[in-house]
Parts: structure tokens; sequence; C-alpha cells
């Protein structure tokens, strides 16, 4: 099973000022981060960020904020305690016509296209990213980590959430892995803008 971009959504969860002095390996953790969005806005993927307790943690390093639609400033530490399942969920879209080309009982919703597939990163890896991930695969989505975008205070920790997301059933991949499955060949239009931001 590979990604595909189509379906894809990238969540980045907490990058924020005042907590990534405190990360393990935090500054290539928020390099492919920012490679994540970057690769995301090429293949046309829908970007969100959450921000835990902003007033005190701080907003997003300006340049993952930068990168995303819209941020999910949230107390609890799961984004989808605090909508962040409904900003993922593509809206039913009104029926399309005049009200008599069709009797109003077979009207029916346009069905919209789902991206369920949901790649996402950020930290700390045990605790938010966690929380939130294991809650969007209870709500249906298929989830996605980032390893080498993710991680926590300490490495023992990041490795604890890795090894119970993938119980939970998540799949674990790299930025690279992400890049390159989205745009499958080297053919793809965007294929060297894509590999110069890995080199």
């Amino acid at each position: 099973m590979l990604l595909d971009a189509s379906q894809s959504q990238l969540v980045l969860v907490d990058y924020q000022t005042r907590l990534m002095p405190a990360i393990f390996e935090a500054e290539a953790v928020a390099k492919n981060a920012v490679r994540l969005g970057e690769m995301a806005r090429l293949v046309e993927v829908p970007i969100w960020g959450t921000e835990q307790n902003p007033s005190k943690l701080g907003e997003n390093l300006p340049e993952i904020r930068a990168l995303c639609q819209r941020t999910l400033a949230k107390m609890h530490f799961s984004g989808a305690e605090e909508g962040l399942g409904e900003w993922l969920r593509v809206p039913v879209k009104a029926p399309q016509g005049n009200a008599r080309s069709l009797p109003k009982h077979l009207q029916k919703p346009a069905a919209a296209e789902e991206r369920n597939t949901i790649v996402i990163a950020g930290c700390e890896a045990h605790v938010c990213l966690l929380q939130t991930a294991l809650d969007l695969l209870e709500d249906e989505f298929e989830v996605w980590v980032v390893t080498d975008a993710c991680s926590s205070r300490t490495e023992r920790n990041r490795d604890a959430a890795f090894d119970r997301l993938a119980g939970a059933g998540a799949e674990l991949v790299t930025t690279e892995m992400v890049g390159f499955e989205w745009l499958r060949t080297a053919e793809h239009p965007r294929f060297r803008e894509l590999q110069a931001l890995i080199r």
C-alpha cells in the first residue's frame, strides 16, 4: 500500500517556539517538517497545523505556520478532541441543478471526494502527536506517521510513541518515503522540484 497524494492530507502538530528548544534533534525534525509541507504544496495536499496552549508555548515556528491553511489552537492534547477531525472531513456538497430537475425525495447530496489518509508529524511524539493520531485512527482515518519529522524531549519517549502507534495500526514512514510515494514516478511534473527539497 502506497500513499496517494489525491487521498492525503498533512497535519503538523505543535512545532512551537517555546517547546522546540527542549526537543531531541529539534533542528532536523523542524527541517523535515518544513520539507513535508513544501512537498505537500507541490502535489496539492492540504496542510493543517495544531498548537498546544499557544499562550504558554507560543505559536508554531513561523516557517511551519506559513505552510498551513489553518492552525488549530487547542488545550486538549489530542487535536481531534477540539475539532481537527471536522476540518479533515470533506463537507457534503449541496445537490446540483434546479429544484425541478429531480423530485425532492430523489435529490441526494453530491458525494465529495474524501481525503481519508492523514500524514502526520509533530511534537511531542508521545503526547500530542500520539493522542491525535490514535483518535484519528479511531475516527476511521488511515494514519501515516512521519518518524523523522517527529520527536519528544527524550529519545525514549519518542520511540515508545512509535511502538505504540505501529501497534495501533499507523504506518511509520520517513519524509522521503512520503514525497516519493506522492509523486510515484520520475516523470511527475514536480519531480525535479521535490528532488531539490531532499538534496
